[in-house]
C-alpha cells in the first residue's frame, strides 16, 4: 500500500510540474505568465483540498452524499438560468464571480460518484436486479447527464455516463439488464449528434481530416503536425511553433500536442505511462479498501481520471473525435484541477484506512459489508 500511495503521489506531482512548465511555454507569447499564475493559485487550492480530504475519513461522506448530490444537481440547473450561468462559445457552463470562473459539472462528477458508491454499498445484495441495479441509479445518472447535455457539454456528459456505467458494473449490475439501456442511450446520442450541425461536423472532420483541415478539422490537423514535427526528442522547450496561433486551445484541450512538439515522443509516452500507473495504483488502493463504499468510491475516481486522460489523448492524436475535455493535472483549467486533486486526496484517505488483504477478500470480493 505504501508503494502504491508513494507512486501515485509521485506521478501526480510529476504531471503537475510538467503542466506548469508547458502551460507557461504554450501561452507566454500570448499572455505572458497570466495563465501560469492563475493555474498556480488553483493548484494551491487543489493541494490544500487534497491534504484535507486525505486526512479526513472518507466514510464520513456516507452521511452527506445526498446533500452533495442535491447541491450538484441544483448547480447544474442554475447554470442554465440566463444571467446566472455564463455563456462562452454558444454554451452555458460556467459560474463567474469576481472574474473567477467555475464549472459546476466538475463538482457534479465527484458528487455523483460518491452517491453511486453509497448506493452500491447500501443495496449491494439487490444490484443484480433490474430495479435496484439499473432503473433507479439510471434515472439519477440520466438527470445529471441530461442537464449536461442541455448546457450543452457533450464531452463531460459522455464521460460522466461512461464512468457511472462502469461503476454500476463493478457494483454488481448484470450485463443482461445493463446493455439494453446502454444501446438505447447510444442510439439517442447518435441521433442527437446527427441532428446537431456543429457536432456532426466534428465527426465528419474527424473522419476526413485532410479534407477539412482548413475548417472544422483545423485543430486535429495542426495537432498532428505538432506531434509529428517534434520527433523523438522534440524541438526543445519553448521552441514550438504550433502554439503561435496554429493550434486553437493549445493551452487547454490540446496541450498534449505542444508537449509532443517541444519535448518529443519520449515525453508523450512518459505522460501516457504516468496515467497508466495512476490508474493501476488507484485500482490497487480501491481493492484494499476496508469497505464496499471505499472500493466503489476509489474505483469511480480512478475510472474518472483514467478515462478523461484516455479521451483527451485520443482526441489530440485523432483516434477520437473532438470532445473538449482537458488533460488531467496538465491542461489549463482551475475547476478540473481542483476536482482532480480533491479526488486524489480521497484516494489517499481510502489508502490510509485500508485493511489487510485477507480481510478485503471477504469484505469486497465476497460482497459482504465491512463495518468500520
Amino acid at each position: 500500500m505504501k508503494l502504491a500511495v508513494t507512486t501515485l503521489a509521485f506521478c501526480v506531482a510529476a504531471l503537475l510540474a510538467l503542466g506548469m512548465v508547458m502551460l507557461y511555454s504554450s501561452s507566454m507569447a500570448q499572455v505572458g505568465a497570466r495563465y501560469l499564475v492563475m493555474q498556480l493559485v488553483w493548484c494551491g487550492l487543489g493541494l490544500a483540498a487534497c491534504a484535507a480530504t486525505s486526512l479526513l475519513d472518507y466514510r464520513h461522506l456516507k452521511k452527506v452524499w445526498w446533500l452533495l448530490l442535491a447541491v450538484a444537481l441544483a448547480m447544474l440547473a442554475l447554470v442554465l438560468v440566463p444571467h446566472i450561468g455564463v455563456v462562452r462559445g454558444h454554451a452555458r457552463r460556467w459560474f463567474s464571480l469576481g472574474g473567477v470562473s467555475f464549472q459546476p459539472s466538475e463538482f457534479a462528477k465527484l458528487a455523483l460518484i460518491i452517491g453511486l458508491a453509497w448506493y452500491g454499498e447500501h443495496y449491494q445484495r439487490q444490484m443484480a436486479g433490474w430495479k435496484r441495479g439499473v432503473l433507479i441509479p439510471g434515472l439519477l445518472i440520466g438527470l445529471a447527464v441530461g442537464l449536461l447535455f442541455k448546457e450543452p457539454d457533450v464531452g463531460n456528459a459522455l464521460l460522466l455516463a461512461s464512468v457511472c456505467g462502469l461503476l454500476l458494473l463493478v457494483a454488481g449490475t448484470r450485463l443482461k439488464y445493463f446493455l439494453p439501456p446502454v444501446i438505447v442511450g447510444a442510439i439517442a446520442v447518435s441521433l442527437f449528434i446527427r441532428h446537431n450541425e456543429m457536432r456532426s461536423d466534428r465527426v465528419y472532420s474527424w473522419l476526413h481530416v485532410e479534407e477539412t483541415r482548413q475548417d472544422k478539422g483545423l485543430q486535429a490537423y495542426q495537432a498532428m503536425i505538432a506531434l509529428g514535427s517534434g520527433g523523438i526528442t522534440g524541438k526543445g522547450l519553448g521552441d514550438g511553433r504550433q502554439k503561435l496561433g496554429f493550434v486553437p486551445e493549445h493551452h487547454t484541450d490540446f496541450i498534449f500536442s505542444i508537449i509532443g512538439e517541444e519535448l518529443g515522443l519520449i515525453a508523450t509516452l512518459l505522460v501516457v505511462a504516468a496515467f497508466v500507473v495512476i490508474t493501476i495504483c488507484g485500482i490497487w488502493i480501491s481493492m484494499q479498501a476496508c469497505d464496499v463504499f471505499g472500493f466503489l468510491l476509489g474505483s469511480g475516481i480512478t475510472f474518472l481520471i483514467g478515462l478523461q486522460a484516455f479521451i483527451n489523448i485520443g482526441v489530440v492524436t485523432s483516434a477520437l473525435p473532438n470532445k473538449g475535455l482537458p488533460l488531467p493535472f496538465i491542461s489549463y483549467g482551475g475547476s478540473n484541477l481542483l476536482l482532480m486533486l480533491t479526488s486524489v486526496g480521497v484516494l489517499f484517505s481510502i489508502a490510509r484506512r485500508s485493511r489487510a488483504p485477507e480481510t478485503n477478500a471477504l469484505g469486497i470480493a465476497g460482497h459482504e459489508p465491512a463495518h468500520a
